[in-house]
């Protein structure tokens, strides 16, 4: 692979100018898993069993204890919106990761053969769909703190944290606060899944034997990282969506 076939790699099936610009790769990877993960869940809970449970069945009730038990053990705080969230949003992360495992020629191939120039197909490594998960997931931590504290969620932009005589000093510290929060969740995803993305094309560079065996052991890694990116996601989204739900003091 050729330097320049690695800014090709990179670059999204787009449409629109500007602010206006559509990725439409992103957009339609993004959905087709989020239906493969719709579809599955409902096709595994149409075939529920009891006894002796198997296969992708076992392994989706592993997910849900492992969120059931990071939701309970965070906070003593009960809100049955927590818990599916999380679950959604670890499977999609998890689900649009994964994609980076799938060899870096494949996609552009496929794309040719329906007269599209390029076609990355793993969502996260595109900032838009990073900050978009966590601008909603900060949307959604602010409905939470209205709807569990009402507009007095809104004193705390007076008082915190040097107390009303230092309001104007209050509101800016804690809207710098609240923003970097849905920007450290979305730049930390993108910034390891895009590096990850740079690792596997700068080794489709190297002679193929070699590309064959690196990329074996990139791929072990970079599995790591892909679980690991969408934990440490997941568990920031229980932290704000648990810390939105107490009651200040």
């Amino acid at each position: 692979m050729a330097s320049g076939d690695i800014a090709h790699h990179l670059v999204n099936w787009s449409i629109g100018e500007g602010f206006w610009t559509f990725n439409l790769d992103t957009i339609v990877m993004g959905w087709v898993l989020a239906a493969i993960l719709v579809i599955t869940a409902m096709v595994v809970g149409s075939r529920l069993q009891a006894s002796a449970p198997s296969g992708m069945q076992n392994w989706l009730e592993g997910v849900v204890d492992f969120i059931d038990d990071l939701v309970q053990g965070s906070f003593p705080v009960k809100d049955p919106l927590i818990a599916p969230v999380a679950m959604t949003v670890f499977l999609w992360i998890l689900l649009m990761n994964s994609m980076d495992l799938i060899p870096a020629y494949l996609p552009g191939m496929v794309a040719h053969w329906f007269g599209i120039a390029e076609f990355p197909i793993t969502p996260t490594v595109n900032l838009n769909t990073t900050l978009g998960v966590a601008v909603a997931v900060f949307l959604l931590m602010i409905a939470t703190n209205l709807r569990v504290k009402g507009f007095s969620y809104f004193k705390t932009y007076l008082t915190h944290p040097f107390g009303i005589f230092l309001a104007p000093i209050n509101i800016i510290m804690s809207l710098i606060e609240e923003i970097t929060k849905p920007l450290s969740l979305g730049l930390r995803l993108f910034g390891n899944m895009f590096a990850g993305e740079l690792v596997f094309l700068l080794l489709a560079m190297l002679p193929w034997w070699a590309g064959l065996v690196m990329g074996e052991v990139w791929s072990l890694f970079e599995s790591l990282i892909i679980i690991l990116q969408a934990f440490i996601f997941t568990v920031l989204t229980v932290v704000y969506l648990g810390m939105a739900n107490m009651q200040d003091h």
